[in-house]
């Protein structure tokens, strides 16, 4: 990260946790002028930066820590029963790689899953400009992978391909399919194409301890956790 010392960062002003209400947050980005090139993303990823639309961020609070980066170790991952159970169950879902453009068919998944599923995310109600600022002002390598069911589009997976791993930026679903547990799915698959494609990690986001939303990370086993600075495996 020596080459990256003249990089600009700038802080946000204290303001209301998404996740932990309780909690004042405070959030670190890149310099928005700065271009986002692979190595650049790739090397922040490293040290647990994310990204949202051309922002490139990390939770930097000034007393409170409990945002920890999580990563799969993709080729030490083994399937519990319940996931085998999972995926069998969507083996028939038909997968493609596509262009991170505006597509209708994708928003209106994505607003239905948010007006249903998130009522009490600081992302509803879905908008377009809200959307396309999220997912689709993207990267040159960035990617959606939709999940059809006889051509019908049951999920999306909103995905970055770093060097040496997938960044799984966001999925969303029909929440109409709930029997199918889409989202586990969507991580099974994308554990599996990361494999495929030999990059050694697949990077969840943020894990909170706390965030019962948050919880689902950790079923992924064995999966990494960046804390002081380095990633530690938690079996």
């Amino acid at each position: 990260m020596s080459q990256y010392k003249n990089l600009k960062f700038y802080a946000t002003q204290p303001h209301e946790c998404s996740y932990l209400p309780e909690e004042q947050a405070t959030t670190l980005f890149l310099d928005p002028e700065t271009p986002l090139g692979k190595e650049l993303c790739s090397d922040l990823a490293d040290i647990g930066f994310r990204r949202s639309g051309q922002h490139i961020y990390r939770p930097h609070c000034s007393r409170c820590r409990a945002c920890i980066p999580a990563r799969i170790p993709v080729d030490a991952f083994q399937m519990r029963r319940a996931q085998r159970k999972t995926w069998n169950r969507n083996s028939t879902l038909m997968v493609a790689k596509v262009s991170a453009d505006f597509q209708d068919e994708h928003y209106l998944l994505y607003e239905k899953y948010i007006n249903q599923c998130h009522q009490d995310g600081d992302m509803y109600p879905a908008t377009i400009e809200q959307y396309t600022t999220f997912l689709v002002e993207s990267t040159e390598f960035s990617s959606f992978y939709e999940f059809r069911l006889d051509g019908q589009l049951l999920a999306v997976s909103v995905v970055d391909h770093l060097r040496s791993s997938l960044s799984a930026i966001y999925t969303f679903y029909d929440p109409g399919f709930s029997q199918r547990s889409l989202g586990r799915y969507c991580i099974l698959w994308l554990i599996a194409e990361a494999r495929k494609l030999n990059l050694p990690y697949l990077h969840l986001g943020y894990w909170i301890r706390n965030c019962q939303k948050m919880n689902y990370k950790l079923e992924y086993r064995p999966v990494e956790l960046f804390i002081s600075q380095k990633w530690q495996q938690l079996k």
